[in-house]
């Protein structure tokens, strides 16, 4: 059996746009339902969400029959949780928080076996099919997207030495956060939030890798992709759903 090829990786290196959702609902069925609505990437969100590793487990495999990627964001730069979410089969993964060089560098080690990281081995796990893939250990390296979350002002200045690095495939810009590491807290969309991010979009596609982002602002997002933001995720599970009761509840007023 062959390694699984991951098309979102193949996808950001050609530079190509890829839309994506994030999906913080519990469960295979509403992960299936996102992946049946033709999204190129569909972000697991286990760090604001109560997603365990488990149910994430099911997740993938229900969007696995689908031409979506799944993309999974843990907790936290924990090697201990990223070990776990790439043998449940996870190839695509976004680092939150992270801050610095070092710890990018870490992010980076986590999913790379030794000698050049500290990925435990194990063989018998969905991401080798269960030891049916021939020289996984040497080569998932080939098709794992290690993607960072730079979320505040400071770590904004280490964008470049990030992008440098052999092993990041891209970075992406968290608007909440930022903006409230900037002095805007609850104000994404304050003008000059939307500076600074586009701004960081810039640098980072001239340092040669992927950026993206994940707003539900419409204008914005097409100045993001103007800007070159080439994985961009447009809503929301939950949001979408809140949207569809309010609008639903307001056409039958009691």
């Amino acid at each position: 059996m062959q390694l699984p090829k991951n098309s979102f990786k193949a996808a950001l290196a050609e530079g190509r746009q890829q839309i994506g959702i994030w999906s913080t609902i519990a469960g295979g069925g509403p992960a299936e339902l996102l992946a049946c609505a033709g999204f190129d990437w569909i972000l697991i969100d286990t760090e604001h969400s109560p997603l365990d590793i488990p149910t994430v487990h099911n997740m993938l495999q229900a969007i696995a029959p689908y031409p979506s990627q799944a993309v999974v964001r843990p907790g936290w730069n924990d090697p201990v949780e990223i070990k776990r979410l790439l043998d449940i089969g996870a190839q695509s993964l976004l680092i939150p928080y992270v801050q610095t060089v070092e710890e990018a560098k870490r992010a980076v080690a986590a999913v790379r076996y030794a000698p050049e990281g500290m990925r435990g081995v194990a063989y018998m796990t969905r991401a080798t099919r269960y030891g049916q893939i021939r020289n996984y250990i040497q080569d998932a390296a080939s098709e794992i997207c290690l993607l960072l979350q730079v979320e505040t002002a400071s770590a904004l200045s280490e964008i470049e030495g990030m992008a440098a690095l052999d092993g990041v495939d891209g970075i992406f810009i968290g608007p909440a956060d930022l903006s409230a590491s900037m002095g805007f807290p609850g104000q994404p969309s304050h003008p000059v939030v939307k500076a600074a991010i586009l701004a960081a979009v810039r640098r980072i596609r001239a340092s040669g890798k992927a950026a993206g982002v994940l707003t539900l602002d419409e204008a914005f997002t097409a100045e993001l992709i103007e800007a070159g933001t080439n994985f961009t995720a447009v809503d929301v599970d939950t949001a979408i759903l809140a949207r569809g009761l309010a609008q639903a509840r307001a056409r039958y007023p009691s």
